[in-house]
């Protein structure tokens, strides 16, 4: 019987991960840097995979049919909308991720962009370096400001967390939290539009879907305080990226840090690269060696549990009516 190969998206993993790869004595493949989707595609139709660990790359389902030995996707991380969710169910095979285990790290950064553009860090730092030394500009204090939640999940508990201890109020929206679940010191408030207004910073943690696609438009930022700051370390097309910047370039909005953007990464001509009141990071929130070692382990057990017919974590499976009972 041949050992069970489990092909992993990126040319490297954490060590965390790697360790129970080895202790599980399967046979793992690495797609090679700079590699594509279709790269990966090829290399599903080529290989008898079994499990696959899905950091970067893009599972479209011509993909997904072509690998017929293939049991299950494992994300290296929280967000899915780039794995065609029912091509994989069609072939029962249960799709997990690893929503928390990145969490502080990202809450992290996103208090750090938060500070940065509030307090104008990287324009300061520019310009010392251009043997510059500026005083003359102002700042945001956070501190007695409202921090605007869209999402409390793991995420956005932590960044509520940290906005208090600066001295913020925080109000959030979340559909899928009721009152009795919300941590404390956070307000709920029952819809997006109500709490828009209220928000001096909008922090934006929910998955990307249909549904929330362009969530924060033209017309969420304009009931934005005027001057308002947004953050988004969630997933790019949450955001429309035209309204943002007509809201940025109108001054509706003070400034935006972004992890992330539609388009990763941007094309050389993309406005926001001389837009001094954009503060914009390469979609790294999780790249802290310990959210990549935590990320890892989780992925590659939730990988390793399907192969081994062990029970798996519902709460961790996209598609969880394909379990047929893994999850027992």
């Amino acid at each position: 019987m041949r050992a069970a190969t489990v092909l992993i998206s990126v040319p490297k993993l954490a060590d965390e991960g790697m360790a129970r790869l080895a202790e599980a004595g399967v046979r793992t493949i690495f797609m090679k840097q700079g590699a594509s989707d279709a790269d990966l595609a090829a290399t599903l139709a080529a290989e008898p995979v079994d499990a696959l660990v899905l950091r970067t790359l893009g599972l479209d389902g011509d993909a997904i049919r072509a690998c017929p030995t293939l049991k299950v996707i494992s994300r290296h991380g929280s967000g899915y909308n780039g794995v065609d969710i029912a091509a994989a169910s069609a072939r029962r095979i249960p799709v997990f991720i690893a929503p928390a285990a990145n969490s502080q790290s990202v809450a992290e950064l996103a208090v750090g962009l938060m500070l940065a553009v509030a307090r104008t860090i990287p324009a300061h730092d520019a310009a010392f370096r251009r043997g510059e030394w500026h005083r003359s500009t102002v700042g945001t204090q956070l501190g007695g400001r409202t921090l605007g939640l869209i999402g409390i999940g793991a995420i956005g508990s932590r960044v509520a967390a940290a906005a208090r201890a600066l001295g913020m109020t925080v109000v959030a929206f979340d559909r899928f939290v009721t009152p009795d679940k919300v941590p404390a010191g956070i307000t709920l408030v029952p819809t997006l539009d109500a709490m828009l207004p209220r928000a001096d910073v909008l922090s934006i943690h929910c998955p990307l879907t249909p549904e929330t696609t362009g969530l924060v438009g033209r017309d969420a930022l304009a009931r934005l305080p005027y001057g308002a700051i947004l953050i988004n370390t969630a997933r790019g097309p949450l955001v429309d990226e035209t309204a943002l910047m007509d809201a940025l370039a109108s001054g509706q909005l003070g400034g935006a840090g972004l992890d992330t953007l539609v388009d990763e990464p941007p094309p050389a001509d993309s406005p926001f690269r001389s837009m001094p009141n954009v503060v914009i990071t390469p979609h790294v929130g999780g790249n802290t060696r310990a959210a990549l070692g935590a990320v890892a382990a989780v992925a590659v057990d939730n990988a390793l549990r399907v192969l081994r017919g062990d029970a798996v974590d519902r709460r961790l499976c996209v598609n969880p009516d394909v379990l047929d009972g893994k999850d027992k």
